[in-house]
């Protein structure tokens, strides 16, 4: 009898659109480090970024050049042909890990009958609200071979709203780079001294809520002095500013755009908020608590609250609510100086070894 030697197994990532938020940090993180473990490793997406990854990612995308300020949708589309593309050529020898667009890559999954491990990055409560998603969700999701989330309340939820089972595996993070970062000088111009200098980072988007942060300092402005920086961009600029400029706080607060180095901000500003109407597990939550930062932060599904341990590490205030956000913020000027209590102990769930490892051994069971 002849033996046939196939090939190793393709492992594909499945990231149509590389932006600037979290999700992205863990995918370099992780992609990098799987990559040095399996030898053929591909990552589809709409935008090269070769420098975030090492030589051993292999880096694929739509043969049309695509505008990187085009909506997710388009890049979506274009980025599963190509994936059904990939799958074919290698005569579905491979297996996919998908961070975004995860059902459209279950799907495709599903119908070529490859294995597919889906990263799951937000609440359900924020893509799952009408009854046709929920259907379709509830369908496809299932599908996987395993989904992974990234907080218990995460993974609570998927039991509640689709009864799936669900892989926890938290966020890795190098906090080694974020506390050399840290160290870096800002702009003087930004932090103002004898005022509560208070920062906010995140996508312009309507997760992200800013409506309420800036809502929350026009009331807290007339009892306080306050300097605000906004780190982030998105399709909300306009409207943002337009409503800074009806409030008259152009001098009060600036939106700054994207920042490559957030946390030298993080660790000059006094008070870290956040306004999200629904996360994951946001890194920002867990970079700032790591620099021992003041925080506020909506109590969203899901995970602020487990990563402030329920107020315990930061304080919390209901989703929407500018008015009590707008006490917290006056309440913080005097406090903001107390120190955290808080140790290395409270961040080993955050081991970049540890949970990349995670991720390989998952890898491992459908490869």
């Amino acid at each position: 009898m002849i033996k046939i030697n196939y090939p190793e197994k393709k492992l594909i990532i499945f990231n149509p659109s590389i932006e600037d938020g979290g999700v992205e940090k863990n995918l370099f993180i992780i992609a990098n480090y799987i990559s040095q473990k399996i030898s053929s490793c591909i990552l589809i997406t709409s935008t090269v970024i070769k420098k975030k990854f090492n030589k051993n990612v292999k880096i694929i995308t739509p043969s049309i050049k695509i505008n990187k300020n085009l909506g997710r949708k388009i890049k979506y589309f274009f980025c599963i042909v190509v994936l059904i593309k990939e799958i074919v050529s290698s005569r579905r020898n491979c297996s996919v890990l998908s961070f975004q667009a995860n059902i459209y890559a279950i799907i495709v999954c599903y119908i070529f009958k490859i294995k597919i491990i889906s990263r799951s990055n937000s609440s359900p409560s924020g893509w799952s609200k009408s009854l046709f998603k929920k259907f379709i969700f509830n369908t496809f999701l299932k599908k996987a071979n395993y989904i992974v989330v990234n907080s218990k309340e995460f993974q609570k939820e998927f039991k509640e709203k689709f009864n799936i089972k669900t892989v926890i595996i938290y966020n890795p993070f190098d906090f080694k780079l974020i506390k050399r970062q840290a160290r870096e000088k800002i702009n003087n111009n930004l932090y103002k001294k004898n005022q509560l200098n208070i920062l906010s980072i995140g996508r312009l988007t309507e997760q992200k809520d800013h409506l309420t942060l800036i809502k929350a300092i026009n009331l807290a402005s007339k009892k306080i002095d306050i300097n605000v920086i906004i780190i982030g961009k998105g399709y909300l600029k306009e409207k943002l500013n337009l409503l800074i400029k009806s409030f008259k706080l152009e001098r009060k607060i600036r939106l700054i755009g994207y920042k490559k180095n957030p946390y030298k901000y993080i660790k000059k500003f006094d008070v870290f908020v956040l306004s999200s109407t629904f996360e994951g597990h946001p890194n920002v939550l867990v970079e700032a608590l790591f620099l021992k930062k003041y925080i506020i932060s909506s109590n969203c599904p899901t995970g602020p609250k487990e990563i402030l341990k329920n107020g315990k590490f930061g304080k919390l205030f209901p989703a929407k609510d500018y008015i009590k956000l707008s006490k917290l913020l006056i309440k913080s000027k005097n406090n903001y100086k107390n120190k955290i209590n808080i140790n290395n102990k409270n961040f080993k769930m955050y081991n970049l070894q540890k949970n990349c490892e995670e991720y390989l051994c998952l890898i491992k069971k459908i490869i």
